[in-house]
């Protein structure tokens, strides 16, 4: 079906009342509403903290010193600093992913305490406790995230949140943007058309009301209302992108430009100006290279290891002696690793495999076509005869990698970073394997939050090379805390 023609389509797909429910007012209105959550959301976890710390602790720990905070600091002093920090950091206005505004919400949380103990402490506006502090903090960070998570998607279905955008070009780029905002439902960015020359090429038209072409994009963006334009069109020559910028700018409140940048590292990506040259300058930081991220990143090991190896001594001791049970051999197996600038090391797992595994795989893949195909291309099998009953569990849930925690401890390995590989795999990488040398592979990462074993072999690799090119420590938080969340639903695992 040929998409219906130039501008006369803009009054028919954007009615009125899509404008009207877009007004000033209700966008107001919106950033009111979480304003207003925000404010609920603070007072509540201040409460709880107090709660916890007056009353809680207090009835299992009877040493505890009496703890009092004055109810100015609760209702008043601390949630006002917390909303000026929302403010100046433009969380009532942008439009940014879950993790990405959970990482901003986890700084405010941590500069708003810092300045709480320098009025409570260096100000002598009473005693407080640590205990309490540390509370208000974590449990800041959750109400918030969580509470803004779901106001945002309220406010999205009742239209107070949706931002309508038209997008220019309806190719690859496109497709991607669509995806996203689907994917990303709190970003609030509902699409109400798209202007496209190639329109017989165009998938993504079939999907979005069709507006006309470049030579039409003028008018439809003034007919249509719309304040928000972006420009998805990469491969567009430099001129006619100048032209299009230059003739829709003087419409609309917002242009967004999506370069032909895919695949630059973005995680540590700052923009500049130099005004008298009309030029932009992109900077990429390696924060790899930055002495104190190495700091921060080797004690988030040590604390978790220590942390984590403690907690789960009762399930080590029940996968040992289930391991011991069902099959003879070593209940912990060492294999050589390749590891940080290309050294080797011994890695840690429960034994999920029989003993004589070489022997077993060897005579498996000889008289199995499919299965060495399988196996010369991934250096895995879904069906591999080596792993016996306990093992088919330990692998399905990733327990058979908790021995790693031993390789963290001594500095082998990272809790997150790429997956540590064999040698064999080291010319599969090819030029990405420098990347891999910089850091110490993980327990965990990209590539195992991502789907794991139905990933295919060079989406992995390229996988870990993002991983490197953009790391950050809030990455490693976020990976750490994704993590759980697929080992409870066993995803991609086998």
């Amino acid at each position: 079906m040929v998409p219906p023609v130039r501008g006369e389509v803009a009054s028919q797909v954007i009615p009125l009342f899509y404008q009207k429910l877009q007004s000033h007012n209700n966008h107001y209105l919106g950033s009111l509403t979480l304003l207003v959550v925000d404010y609920v959301a603070i007072i509540l976890a201040l409460l709880s903290a107090w709660q916890l710390r007056s009353t809680i602790l207090p009835y299992f720990f009877p040493e505890l010193p009496p703890f009092h905070i004055s109810g100015n600091y609760i209702f008043a002093v601390i949630p006002i600093t917390f909303l000026l920090f929302l403010l100046f950091e433009g969380m009532y206005t942008r439009r940014l992913p879950f993790w990405q505004s959970a990482e901003i919400i986890f700084r405010i949380c941590t500069y708003v305490t810092i300045l709480a103990v320098w009025i409570l402490y260096f100000l002598k506006s009473g005693h407080v406790s640590r205990i309490f502090l540390t509370m208000a903090w974590l449990l800041s960070f959750i109400f918030l995230s969580c509470s803004r998570f779901y106001a945002k998607r309220i406010l999205a279905n009742i239209g107070l949140w949706q931002k309508p955008v038209i997008i220019i070009g309806a190719g690859k780029t496109a497709e991607m943007l669509a995806k996203s905002f689907a994917e990303e439902p709190n970003l609030g960015y509902k699409i109400y058309g798209l202007i496209e020359d190639n329109v017989g090429e165009r998938p993504l038209l079939t999907k979005y009301p069709y507006l006309g072409s470049f030579m039409d994009a003028e008018a439809a963006v003034v007919q249509s209302g719309i304040q928000d334009i972006i420009i998805a069109a990469p491969g567009l020559d430099h001129n006619k992108l100048l032209q299009l910028v230059f003739r829709l700018q003087p419409h609309v409140k917002n242009l967004v430009i999506v370069p032909n940048l895919i695949g630059l590292p973005i995680g540590n990506l700052e923009a500049e100006t130099i005004f008298n040259e009309k030029a932009i300058l992109l900077r990429v930081r390696n924060n790899m290279k930055a002495w104190y991220n190495k700091v921060f990143k080797r004690m988030l090991d040590l604390f978790g290891s220590v942390v984590g190896g403690i907690c789960i001594i009762p399930i080590l001791l029940f996968i040992s002696i289930a391991i011991y049970v069902s099959s003879p051999g070593p209940i912990i197996f060492a294999h050589q690793r390749v590891g940080r600038k290309g050294e080797f090391f011994s890695c840690y797992k429960f034994r999920s495999m029989i003993t004589n595994s070489q022997e077993v795989l060897a005579q498996y893949l000889a008289i199995n076509p499919e299965a060495r195909e399988e196996w010369e291309k991934d250096f895995k099998l879904k069906n591999d005869p080596r792993i016996t009953k306990v093992g088919k569990f330990l692998r399905k849930t990733s327990l058979d990698e908790l021995p790693q925690l031993l390789n963290v401890l001594k500095g082998e390995m990272s809790l997150v970073g790429p997956r540590p590989i064999v040698e064999k795999e080291v010319e599969k990488y090819g030029e990405y394997i420098n990347d891999y040398y910089l850091v110490r592979p993980g327990m965990t990462g990209y590539w195992q939050v991502s789907g794991r074993n139905d990933v295919d072999y060079d989406t992995r690799v390229q996988m870990d090379s993002w991983y490197v090119r953009n790391w950050s420590f809030w990455m490693d938080i976020v990976m750490l805390i994704k993590t759980v969340n697929v080992v409870l639903g066993r995803k991609g695992a086998y």
